[in-house]
C-alpha cells in the first residue's frame, strides 16, 4: 500500500525528488553515462542493451533526431569495443505513429548500421495500438536484416501465444516479459497469477519453437520456472539469457550470473528521464517503494 501511494503522488513531486527516486533505474542523460554503467555491469558479468529515452513523439523532426540519436550510439559502442552491448527501440520514437514508412525507413538505416557493426537490435513494444505494426515492422526487417533484429512479447495480452506462432516456422528472438501497460480486460489478462501462468505457456512454447528468449523478469516464481523449462529441454547458455532492469533485484541478478546464465541488463539513458521515470514509478509501485527506502537506508 505504501509502494502505491508513493507512485500514485509522483506526478506532483519535483523534479529533483523523482530523480533521486529514478537515478538508480537510469544511466543518466549522456552516452558517457550509459557507457560508463556498461562497463561497470561488465566487470559483474553482466551484458547490457541500451535504450534511448524519449518515445511517442508527434514531429517527423523529432523521429528523424531520434534516429540519429541511435545512430550515433550504435558507433560509439564499436568504437568504444563494447559491441555485445545491445540497443533497444520503440517505433514510437522513430514515427511510428507519425507515419508507418517514416518509421520503417528510419529504422532500416539504423539496422544497416547494426549489422554493419555486428550488433543486434531489440524493438521494445509498446501498449496495444501499437502491438500489430510492431510484430509487421519486426518481420519486415527481421527478412531484410536475418540475425541482427528481435522484439518483445508481453503475457499481459491475451494475443501473445498466438502471435509467437504467427511469427512462421523459423526461429525468431524474442525478449518476454509480463508488460506494464494497463490495458483492458477484453484484450488483456488483469488477474497477476493468469500473467504468471502464461507468461510460462508462452516460453514453453518459444523454446519448443527454437526460439532464443530474453526472458525478462524479477519475479523468482517465473525464474524458477524458466529454470525449470530450460532443464527440461536440455538447453545450454548460448540457447537464451535472463534479462532484468538496471537497478531492480540486484541480488537475483547476481544469483543468476553465478550460476552460469547469461544475464542482459536494460539500461535506459537520455534528456527525457522525467517521463520515464514517472511511467516506470507509477507503473511499478514496488521500485518506488525500493527508492524510497534507499533514502532513510542512506541516513
Amino acid at each position: 500500500m505504501l509502494d502505491r501511494l508513493i507512485s500514485a503522488t509522483l506526478p506532483i513531486v519535483p523534479k529533483p525528488v523523482v530523480r533521486f527516486f529514478s537515478r538508480r533505474y537510469i544511466a543518466g542523460p549522456t552516452i558517457e553515462d550509459a557507457l560508463s554503467v556498461v562497463r561497470s555491469l561488465r566487470t559483474q558479468g553482466a551484458l547490457s542493451t541500451l535504450d534511448i529515452l524519449g518515445e511517442f513523439i508527434e514531429a517527423p523532426g523529432a523521429a528523424r533526431e531520434n534516429a540519429k540519436a541511435y545512430l550515433e550510439l550504435v558507433q560509439r559502442i564499436r568504437a568504444e569495443g563494447l559491441t555485445d552491448a545491445h540497443i533497444s527501440v520503440k517505433l514510437s520514437a522513430l514515427g511510428l505513429l507519425i507515419d508507418r514508412q517514416l518509421c520503417l525507413d528510419n529504422m532500416r538505416e539504423l539496422v544497416e548500421l547494426v549489422a554493419e557493426t555486428d550488433n543486434f537490435l531489440r524493438i521494445d513494444m509498446e501498449d496495444s495500438p501499437c502491438t500489430t505494426a510492431t510484430l509487421e515492422t519486426y518481420q519486415t526487417l527481421r527478412r531484410e536484416f536475418p540475425g541482427r533484429v528481435g522484439v518483445v512479447l508481453q503475457s499481459r495480452l491475451r494475443r501473445t501465444l498466438d502471435d509467437v506462432d504467427a511469427q512462421g516456422e523459423e526461429p525468431g528472438n524474442f525478449r518476454l516479459c509480463k508488460g506494464i501497460y494497463l490495458e483492458p480486460r477484453k484484450i488483456a489478462y488483469t488477474d497477476a497469477e493468469l500473467i504468471r501462468r502464461n507468461y510460462t505457456l508462452i516460453l514453453e512454447q518459444m523454446f519448443r519453437r527454437g526460439d532464443y528468449v530474453g526472458i525478462a523478469t524479477h519475479d523468482e516464481r517465473l525464474v524458477w520456472e524458466a529454470l525449470r523449462l530450460i532443464r527440461q529441454y536440455g538447453l545450454t547458455p548460448d540457447q537464451y539469457e535472463f534479462q532484468m532492469l538496471l537497478g531492480v533485484d540486484e541480488p537475483l541478478r547476481k544469483i543468476l550470473i553465478d550460476a552460469g546464465h547469461r544475464l542482459r541488463v536494460y539500461v535506459p539513458f537520455g534528456k527525457h528521464w522525467y517521463s520515464y521515470s514517472v511511467r516506470r514509478l507509477r507503473e511499478n509501485p514496488q521500485i518506488a517503494g525500493y527508492a524510497f527506502k534507499a533514502i532513510f537506508q542512506r541516513g
